[in-house]
């Protein structure tokens, strides 16, 4: 099978000496190599490992492209031409369920830093005593945006601290580890009072622009509110205010909008806001992880054409 790995160097070296992947043909021509492939040999490409704009491009504009399948590197596809891929009939699996952990412990992490002062400690640099009451997660209310693996797992690691979490998603389906679901279309009144809100939803034209000031008028708890999901779901101006006008307690950011933020945004500078560079998701062992993901696609497609692990639905968009 005639492979093009759209993919940064530590990806692709494994792939060449790795048992479950011989037999195959590997090409790769985008930002990370030099690497060139003529017009014709990107005809003959049957799987892209990873995505590369201009590469797709170029294979989808020949006459007799024999592409039929994308493994994105990652959980969310809102970067991806979803319609071009569509329309061409071809299969897309991500990598949805491989950040779970690293994600749910990072906010885990997020929220400890917010409650047990620690965030404030490490900005200080000297012996003051934070200006606020530092408090402990016992017993608070948790409301989760998007019940899937990532919400799931976050939900399961906040119960060892007897919180009661609230999961939301888009037709208020049961979830594993959460005491109650709802519907992202009537969730209120029942989150006006949680103490924590928890963005992990994928970006989709439903969510974008998601919390926003209507959002975030109708909390009245002043909660901790955690963005791990997309940062074009959040108003960012109107997270902005919320802040100003203490609607919000603190925020934790691994994705912002734009991202990243410009120099002069005024987040960087807020007390009660954590920023990371979007990093929440990676860990050690993530390429191997993710190259077993793709052997067991590659396995089941070679032999049926079936694509067992994280298949998208390209008429709902996840």
């Amino acid at each position: 099978m005639k492979i093009l790995v759209a993919a940064p160097k530590d990806i692709f070296d494994p792939l060449k000496i790795a048992d479950e992947f011989k037999n195959n043909e590997f090409f790769r021509n985008n930002q990370f190599y030099d690497q060139t492939v003529s017009e014709n040999e990107l005809a003959q490409i049957e799987v892209m490992l990873g995505y590369d704009q201009k590469l797709l491009a170029k294979i989808l504009s020949c006459p007799k492209s024999h592409l039929r399948w994308i493994q994105a590197l990652s959980a969310g596809i809102d970067y991806l031409p979803l319609n071009e891929i569509k329309s061409n009939k071809i299969s897309l699996t991500t990598l949805k369920g491989l950040h779970a952990e690293p994600i749910a412990e990072t906010i885990i992490g997020m929220i400890l830093g917010h409650y047990r002062a620690l965030n404030y400690s490490a900005r200080q640099k000297s012996w003051n005593k934070p200006s606020f009451i530092s408090d402990t997660l016992i017993q608070k209310q948790v409301a989760i945006f998007g019940t899937g693996s990532i919400g799931e797992q976050t939900a399961k690691l906040l119960k060892a601290f007897q919180t009661k979490i609230i999961g939301i998603n888009h037709n208020g389906h049961p979830a594993k580890n959460f005491d109650k679901t709802l519907s992202s279309e009537s969730f209120l009144p029942d989150i006006k009072n949680v103490d924590i809100v928890v963005n992990t939803m994928p970006l989709t034209k439903f969510t974008e622009n998601f919390f926003n000031r209507d959002f975030f008028d109708q909390l009245t708890a002043k909660p901790m509110f955690i963005n791990v999901g997309r940062g074009q779901s959040t108003n960012t101006a109107d997270l902005i205010q919320a802040l100003n006008q203490k609607q919000i307690s603190a925020a934790a950011l691994d994705v912002t909008d734009p991202e990243p933020l410009f120099k002069d945004n005024p987040l960087w500078q807020m007390e009660q806001v954590l920023i990371m560079p979007h990093i929440s998701a990676i860990y050690r062992e993530y390429t191997a992880d993710m190259l077993k993901v793709f052997a067991i696609n590659l396995k089941h497609f070679k032999i049926d054409g079936n694509l067992p692990v994280n298949k998208i639905d390209l008429e709902k968009g996840y």
